[in-house]
């Protein structure tokens, strides 16, 4: 075999675009070279814009249809665009004739992919729960929700803290996977809210006008529902006092909301116990003993 003939074997054939660059002068070695970069960007450029022009659009009408909030669209869009570029980058790759780099930098990034898992595990658990709460909807922006021993209203919900504004006018960063992993609790995605309060009343009052008091008051508030009906049950014998558990029902519930209207109501129902002279005990605690000084005389303090 000749000189010739190996040399013919070693060099692949110009494509195309390599054989135009020849036929400008350009040495077979870089005019390849030159075409393999030329097919890399053009591949690139193609796949990116029919990914924007028809991906993007299909994710977008996908989160219209599940109604996510407008901060969940963006960092979802965000995601989608980074995957647009790697799958456009991978596809150049290849087209390009450099499927040798590729399989070596794939390598390179899955040691370094395993290296960040290893390192970051709770950042990708908060991710994960981020998009969980994204899909999910357990709340949203504006809602007041419990979890442990926490409360607040929902300012703000990213893809791995949710920033919580507690009642006391404090802001909680909190890890998504807190509110993901244990029990929250959303009173307010319902349109209708109920309220318990237990009103405590004397063993020698009457229970049925207690009862009735209960009931007026909470149908002569405006913002308490009379559908479902305001009840009361009796739920507690206590040590000092009689437990009457009253039930009512509010609409369009909030935090503000809830405080305000269960302050007012109860406050209305202690001033008719007032007027109607029905008794709202508390515990009264009796001592009794002696104490003794030395050998000589004991001191006996009466009950108070």
């Amino acid at each position: 075999m000749t000189w010739a003939s190996t040399a013919m074997q070693t060099v692949p054939a110009a494509s195309p675009i390599g054989a135009r660059l020849e036929d400008a002068g350009i040495s077979t070695e870089i005019a390849n070279s030159a075409a393999g970069v030329i097919r890399f960007v053009i591949a690139f450029l193609a796949v990116y814009f029919v990914g924007r022009a028809v991906v993007v659009p299909l994710v977008n009408r996908a989160m219209t249809r599940r109604d996510l909030d407008a901060h969940a669209r963006k960092p979802l869009t965000l995601i989608t665009q980074f995957g647009i570029i790697f799958v456009a980058i991978a596809i150049a790759f290849g087209f390009g004739g450099y499927g040798n780099f590729l399989v070596s930098m794939a390598g390179i990034a899955a040691a370094g992919t395993l290296a960040i898992g290893l390192a970051a595990q709770n950042v990708i658990s908060n991710f994960v729960s981020g998009v969980f709460i994204y899909t999910d909807k357990p709340f949203k922006i504006g809602d007041w929700i419990e979890w442990d021993d926490y409360a607040g209203t929902v300012e703000d919900i990213s893809l791995r803290v949710t920033r919580v504004r507690t009642f006391d006018n404090e802001l909680l960063t909190v890890p998504n996977s807190e509110l993901t992993n244990g029990v929250l609790k959303n009173p307010v995605e319902s349109d209708k809210l109920r309220l318990k309060f237990v009103f405590g009343i004397g063993y020698d009052d009457d229970i049925e006008q207690a009862s009735e008091i209960i009931v007026d008051e909470a149908r002569n508030h405006p913002d308490i529902l009379d559908d479902p009906a305001p009840s009361v049950r009796l739920t507690e014998l206590g040590s000092s006092d009689v437990g009457l558990q009253s039930r009512i029902w509010i609409a369009d519930p909030g935090r503000a909301d809830f405080v305000r209207i269960r302050g007012e109501y109860v406050t209305s129902v202690k001033q008719r116990f007032d007027e109607e002279g029905v008794d709202i005990p508390y515990p009264v605690r009796t001592l009794e003993g002696g104490l003794e000084l030395g050998n000589e005389k004991q001191i006996v303090e009466p009950a108070e």
